[in-house]
């Protein structure tokens, strides 16, 4: 009788093949995740995604050449958005950062992170949705007035919506935030995608960002 688990799939798209190469047998070694194939920039990815191979979660060089990071979390939202991106950097200014949030991925780690910290990340960009660690919310938060759009402070949130946007914020997954309103999970989705479609956002660390700018939440 197996006792197989099914691994989460994840896929490794960066143009340094070294790097790339020992990012996947690092995520092959966690016991949750699976890489389900690599990829050097975003034409290849695109080209692999249209074969039918899904992954569930993308980590995602924001600099490479050609297609880069940007481009294609935006060409994934648009196309794929049930794919959680994470994006990879060396970069840790506070516009690329905010940047590459605003274009959906769900968190943001440096390649000079220690693997324990990679392996916290996807598991929490899988079970949470977000993730952003004491580091990246500090350039965040420094960034803030300077990168984000002005168009969203005026919006009117009911009061649920402003539950929801604070309890948000904490490292509670979406079915503990319903456990906690008092609501189904779909009751907690459509508040999301309320806010979603109220502030232009497209994602939980969006969400997590105006919070902070508008001062409904504080670090």
């Amino acid at each position: 009788m197996s006792n197989s688990i099914k691994k989460i799939q994840v896929a490794v798209v960066d143009d340094h093949t070294l790097l790339r190469n020992a990012l996947a047998k690092l995520i092959d070694s966690f016991e949750s995740f699976s890489v389900f194939f690599e990829a050097q920039n975003g034409e290849e990815l695109k080209e692999k995604l249209q074969k039918k191979c899904i992954p569930e979660i993308i980590l995602l060089d924001v600099n490479m050449p050609g297609m880069d990071g940007f481009e294609t979390a935006e060409w994934l939202f648009k196309n794929y958005p049930q794919i959680r991106i994470l994006a990879l950097s060396m970069f840790s200014d506070e516009n690329t950062i905010i940047r590459m949030l605003k274009l959906g991925a769900k968190g943001y780690i440096m390649k000079t992170a220690e693997p324990e910290e990679l392996h916290l990340a996807l598991k929490s960009v899988m079970q949470k949705n977000f993730y952003l660690s004491e580091y990246i919310t500090g350039k965040i938060v420094g960034g803030l007035n300077k990168n984000m759009d002005q168009s969203d402070e005026h919006a009117v949130l009911t009061d649920k919506e402003m539950e929801f946007l604070k309890l948000t914020c904490s490292e509670l997954s979406y079915r503990e935030i319903a456990e906690k309103m008092f609501v189904g999970i779909r009751r907690v989705e459509d508040y999301r995608n309320a806010l979603f479609e109220k502030l232009k956002i497209r994602s939980r660390v969006g969400l997590v960002m105006y919070a902070i700018k508008n001062g409904i939440f504080e670090i």
